[in-house]
Parts: C-alpha cells; structure tokens; sequence
C-alpha cells in the first residue's frame, strides 16, 4: 500500500512540474535533509546490521546523489507572479527513468549479495535523490537572485506585515546574508490594503540593495534559465567575498 501511495505522489509531483511549480524553499532546502534524518534513524534501527549492508548503503548512496544531481540540471527555472518557478523536461524524465531502474538494480544486487531489507528504507531512498537535486537545483536557484515562492504554511495565514516580519525563518536570514532575497511575502487575505507581491518585492529590493555591499547587491535575472555554471560563478563570488 505504502508503495502504491508513492508511486502515485511520484507521478503527480511529476505531472504539476513538467505543467510549472513554484519553488518552494523549505521543500528544495529542507525536506531532503528531513527524509535522510528519517532513513538513517531507520537504519539504525535494523537488527543485525552488517558490514555488507553498508557498502551497498554507500554504493546506492552515491548513485542517488549523482541522479539527483543531474536531474536538478534538467529542470527550466523562470519568474513568475514576482518569484521563482521550476519546468520538468523530457530530459528531466530520462533521468529520472535512469535513476528508478538503475535503483532497483542495486537494490537487487545488493538482496542478492545478503543485504537486508529493512537496511534500505524507501524514505532513505527518496531523501538521498533530492539532496542530490537540492545541490544543483538549489544553487542554480539561489544565483538567479529572484525570490523563493511564498511558504505554503505562511501563505495559508492572515496577517498583517508586522506579524509577517516577525514570522522571518531562519532559512530567509541565511538567504539574505548571502545577498538572496529569501523568500516571497505572502499576499494578506482579508486585509483591508493587502500589499501587492511585486510592490512587496520591489520594497524588498531596495532593501537589499541598499544594505548590501556593492559585489553583493540584489541583481536578479530572468532571462534565461541558469546553468550549473552560473551556479558555481555565484558561489565563486560568495566565497570570494568572505574574509
């Protein structure tokens, strides 16, 4: 049953990207490293656990992550609605394809060679691809400059600005610190002036523009999607830019 219901989410979570998705920060930041805390508790757990048993963990392991890392290359990122949005393509789909069998395939081998069942939980399985993805993804996203899609959870609350601000996760702060707007404000519902996104964004802007250093300001771009060299010329500058 449980397989079934991931299976199915699998191919919903597919079918809404290759139509476009917002880019949620907490699901490309947090949720990967959330399923590997999961999967390696559960590993923990199993009885018996043997030295055969690790090196097929750490065979899969690094399979999935380089997966998901070319996957997280695949993906079209574009603004919309004032933040960002991801695509799938059909190259997105052949890797992920690959991956699938090429997982089962280890997984086979591994029962084959003695490695325990309960040694290779699906939650493993799934956390491991995304934070392969997170890590091209994630960075190919953070050198756009364009803001993160409102959270889902701050989204589905009224509040007024002041509420919103206090509301400023930890993930947002590291953002910024970086010179990346973090993510988008939320439009109030229900308030008697609800602040427009892009006048919300704008405000935001100017902010960042202003407080930041001259090497670090807020220059978003939309356009193209970027590339994994784009990425890795952003993190270049941040790393540059430490003393």
């Amino acid at each position: 049953m449980m397989v079934f219901v991931i299976i199915v989410g699998a191919i919903v979570l597919i079918v809404k990207r290759f139509l476009g998705e917002p880019v949620d920060a907490r699901d490309t930041f947090l949720t990967p490293l959330i399923l590997v805390g999961i999967g390696v508790y559960s590993v923990t757990k199993v009885a018996d656990l043997s030295g055969t048993d690790i090196v097929w963990l750490v065979i899969g392991g690094v399979v999935g992550i380089a997966f998901g890392a070319v996957r997280g290359t695949t993906t079209v990122l574009f603004a919309r609605d004032g933040h960002l949005w991801q695509r799938y393509t059909v190259k997105t789909l052949v890797v992920w394809t690959t991956s699938i069998a090429t997982g089962f395939g280890i997984s086979l081998l591994g029962s084959t060679m003695g490695m325990h069942h309960d040694a290779k939980p699906i939650t493993l399985s799934i956390g491991i691809g995304m934070l392969g993805e997170m890590l091209t993804l994630g960075l190919r996203a953070l050198s756009t400059g364009i803001p993160f899609a409102p959270d889902k959870k701050s989204a589905a609350r009224s509040g007024t600005d002041s509420q919103r601000g206090q509301e400023r996760s930890t993930l947002d702060r590291f953002f910024e610190n970086l010179g990346h707007p973090g993510t988008a404000q939320p439009r109030d519902v229900g308030h008697a002036n609800p602040t427009p996104p892009r006048a919300d964004l704008a405000a935001r802007n100017e902010y960042l523009h202003k407080s930041a250093p001259p090497d670090a300001r807020y220059q978003p771009r939309a356009d193209r999607s970027p590339t994994l060299r784009d990425g890795l010329d952003w993190l270049s500058r941040i790393r540059d830019r430490r003393p």
